[in-house]
């Protein structure tokens, strides 16, 4: 089981990939999970973005908590964060910068992936104590060229581009200097999840490893 933090953060940086599940139901979040496990991948967070939220986190850690690194996403309140932390998630992603979130991460020792667009923002979560930034939404900025200009200031700064990152641009992204990819609606896709067509989601997954793999095996020679 991975526990400490640094742990945590090590799997989120060698997976290169977390994938937001944003649903409603308990048989969504179950099918979706493990979809993304058939298809390689061993991060995932529950969005915390609907009235069950909390409950389907529970469901999740439950059902794949010794199979998969499972993290509340969309958490926008320390009270959120507690509450996430308390349940057992083992990290916690923000949509924006705030920092009594990130203090509730800190005293519990629960690595935190903030929001942040500008560099006003990077730094102030940084500074913070937020142990790596979610750039969101980066395609609104320029995708993968913006976050390496923001790279150029900030090399000691720990990034997740989200919003837009697909399966065309992952290489691009990682090539900019991503510690991981955030990934939403073209991995986990609404109407997938709609029309039962969960084999979708695990060939994504597949598709999304195989580019990671293919990167991590260019860059280690």
């Amino acid at each position: 089981m991975i526990d400490s933090q640094e742990e945590i953060l090590s799997q989120i940086r060698q997976s290169c990939l977390v994938p937001a599940v944003r649903v409603d139901k308990i048989s969504d979040v179950l099918r979706s999970l493990e979809a993304l496990l058939a298809g390689g991948v061993i991060v995932a967070e529950i969005a915390m973005s609907t009235p069950v939220a909390v409950k389907l986190l529970d469901v999740a850690l439950e059902h794949f908590g010794d199979r998969m690194l499972i993290g509340a996403g969309t958490v926008l309140d320390r009270e959120t964060a507690r509450t996430t932390i308390l349940s057992g998630a083992k990290f916690i992603v923000t949509p924006a910068f705030d920092i009594a979130t990130i203090s509730m991460c800190r005293r519990y020792s629960i690595p935190c992936l903030s929001g942040a667009l500008t560099p006003t923002e990077i730094l102030a979560a940084w500074s913070a104590g937020a142990d790596c930034i979610k750039i969101f939404p980066v395609s609104s900025l320029g995708g993968a060229a913006y976050l390496r200009a923001l790279r150029a200031p900030f090399p000691q700064i720990q990034m997740m581009p989200m919003g837009g990152v697909t399966v065309d641009t992952a290489k691009d992204y990682l090539d900019a200097g991503a510690m991981t990819l955030g990934v939403g609606n073209d991995l986990v896709n609404s109407r997938d999840l709609l029309e039962g067509n969960y084999g979708n989601i695990t060939r994504r997954a597949q598709e999304f490893c195989t580019r990671i793999a293919e990167w991590k095996s260019a860059h280690s020679e």
